[in-house]
């Protein structure tokens, strides 16, 4: 079994938590659902139209003084580690990718219902998870940094607790750290208790997209239990206000919390296929994108009294202890 913290593996090869700079913990170049490649009429931008627009993207965040960026794709949602590849090389921008899966509803389970017929699936699923982290992902070479896994609204199915089971596993065989995908704020104590209880470290967790809801409670139920939440969703409105965000992260910091929390977008640059019509996704990446929260959240979270100091946390400091693994102080 290795603990070795003291190295993360970026798309194009490993550096030390200590070199990551300014980060955002979770967007994605490329996102592809299940059956996208079935719509031949409209296929989506092609692998150029992609990295002229991702080094687009990147570009904007390095002028925000970014240097480092996790997309923690699932495998079963479309993830293209080679386009991360190439776009790192061409703009010297760190970028991590991950190894699992996602939820039920939406990811790459018909496979994986079809392997359960003949017997449990945890550990094949484990298997893939720690070759991806140790060895790399298919021929690439590229090593995983993180292990990914998600669950729907309100609710774990078996399916899902089956892969939490299986990237907890992974997680203690390798000591790669966890980040989570929950839906409107919920779930998120109950993967907290399933990852942990099968081993896996709290501090070595981000629960995922925990900005879905504005219960303080909740967000202090999942700091007390030793793991870092996700305000991961800022400039999705459709979704949770982004006021409501800020004011509930600001809440957090103010409770002492403010060392586990990481910030991000969750935004999507390139789509497989076109899920959305052309102008809905105009639209979206207005304030849906990588610069919203340098240029228009940090301005409401000072707002809320909110330091530069603690604003260097969530973008620096708390995205270099998780992946070097340091234990975070008990909160009371």
């Amino acid at each position: 079994m290795s603990q070795n913290t003291s190295t993360l593996h970026t798309v194009t090869g490993p550096i030390s938590p200590n070199d990551l700079g300014k980060t955002l913990m979770h967007e994605h170049l490329l996102i592809g659902y299940p059956g996208s490649e079935a719509d031949t009429v409209n296929p989506g931008p092609n692998r150029d139209e992609c990295v002229a627009r991702c080094v687009d993207r990147i570009g904007e965040m390095k002028d925000l003084g970014f240097e480092s960026m996790l997309d923690p794709c699932p495998s079963d949602l479309g993830r293209d580690v080679e386009l991360m590849a190439k776009v790192s090389q061409i703009t010297g921008f760190q970028i991590i990718c991950a190894t699992g899966l996602y939820k039920q509803s939406e990811g790459g389970h018909p496979y994986w219902q079809m392997r359960e017929r003949f017997g449990s699936t945890v550990d094949a699923m484990a298997e893939i998870f720690i070759k991806e982290i140790t060895e790399g992902i298919g021929s690439t070479g590229i090593r995983a940094g993180i292990i990914k896994v998600a669950t729907g609204p309100g609710e774990m199915t078996e399916y899902e607790r089956g892969v939490f089971e299986a990237a907890a596993k992974a997680s203690v065989e390798t000591g790669a750290p966890i980040t989570t995908h929950t839906d409107q704020g919920t779930v998120g104590d109950l993967q907290q208790q399933v990852l942990t209880e099968n081993g896996a470290l709290a501090h070595r967790i981000v629960i995922g997209h925990s900005c879905g809801t504005s219960n303080h409670d909740y967000h202090l139920k999942l700091a007390r239990g030793g793991s870092y939440l996700g305000f991961d969703r800022f400039g999705l409105d459709v979704i949770q206000p982004d006021d409501e965000r800020a004011a509930s992260l600001a809440k957090l910091i103010a409770a002492g919390a403010g060392d586990r929390a990481v910030v991000s977008h969750d935004s999507v640059w390139c789509w497989r296929g076109q899920p959305f019509p052309p102008a809905v996704e105009m639209a979206m990446a207005k304030e849906w994108n990588p610069s919203h929260f340098s240029l228009r959240i940090i301005p409401k979270l000072k707002e809320r009294g909110v330091t530069d100091e603690q604003i260097d946390a969530l973008l620096i400091d708390n995205p270099r202890r998780f992946f070097a693994g340091e234990k975070l102080p008990a909160l009371s």
